[in-house]
């Protein structure tokens, strides 16, 4: 088929202008304000407060950079939240993979109502677990470190992980299990060599939520981890702003910094996740 048979030639210029004024709306609220962003960690106090207003930095001057890591630890704030958003991730996935494979493939029962509860807990607001977790791991000694955040993250995570994994469990056809089974195949070794592997989207869709919602989780982080050399990414922003002043270029380059890993993650599996989100939502 040639380009031109596969070009919508039939559009109307009002067609055409209703697409152009979409992407121009996309391109606006998607990337403006991270535009803006980066624009703003490049100026100076006085060029942030110049009216009109100065869109561009006078100078590409990376000074907001380095002073971030000079003010504060933000080396470390940096590496908590990898490690944090990392084994919340890995443990996250580790119970959810058999859970979901549990609920799509074995004779449960009660499942419908396994499936409610798992969706009924995903909606629990974070602020009514607070005080019962704080006193929890203050008990158990667990407070100022790393399990005080990788535990609840995991946890708080698991019910979108598992109605995530279930959708694409549900949609591989049984008979390649079955095949694989009859080859001598154990049920574990048919759901990691046969489904897992074609549920690859669906794995890397729900890993990368986990992920996001860890990096970017604050309360918990904040009322758990009170330390300074334990602080994480999204508490350590934060930290940059006085009583009476907020160096905005200077937070504006901390969350320019901040915003690196995920945008990095979201980049380099951008194809399995995009095929994640839409094959998730086809019923098979």
């Amino acid at each position: 088929m040639s380009a031109e048979a596969a070009a919508p030639a039939h559009l109307t210029p009002l067609d055409r202008a209703g697409r152009a004024l979409g992407l121009s709306a996309l391109i606006v609220g998607g990337f403006f304000p991270l535009m803006w962003m980066v624009l703003t960690s490049l100026k100076t106090e006085a060029e942030l407060q110049k009216f009109p207003v100065q869109y561009l930095p006078g100078a590409l001057d990376a000074a907001n950079y380095a002073r971030v890591f000079s003010e504060q630890p933000f080396a470390r704030f940096f590496f908590n939240s990898l490690t944090v958003s990392l084994l919340s991730t890995l443990l996250c996935i580790a119970v959810a993979v058999p859970a979901a494979y549990a609920l799509a493939r074995l004779q449960v029962w009660g499942r419908s109502v396994l499936l409610t509860a798992v969706v009924a807990f995903s909606m629990f607001p974070v602020v009514s677990l607070l005080v019962p977790l704080f006193r929890l791991f203050r008990g158990v000694d667990l407070l100022n470190s790393y399990p005080a955040l990788i535990l609840p993250y995991a946890a708080l995570s698991l019910p979108v992980a598992i109605l995530t994994l279930v959708a694409f469990f549900s949609a591989i056809p049984r008979d390649l299990e079955a095949a694989a089974m009859i080859d001598g195949t154990s049920r574990v070794g048919a759901l990691w060599r046969v489904v897992l592997p074609l549920s690859a989207p669906g794995v890397v869709t729900a890993a990368l939520l986990i992920f996001v919602n860890s990096w970017n989780e604050f309360l918990l982080a904040l009322s758990f981890n009170t330390k300074l050399d334990m602080r994480t990414v999204s508490v350590g922003v934060t930290l940059y702003q006085g009583e009476f002043a907020f160096p905005w270029p200077l937070i504006a380059a901390a969350v320019v910094i901040a915003t690196i890993p995920v945008v990095a993650l979201i980049a380099i599996f951008q194809r399995r996740f995009v095929a994640g989100l839409t094959a998730g939502g086809v019923k098979a």
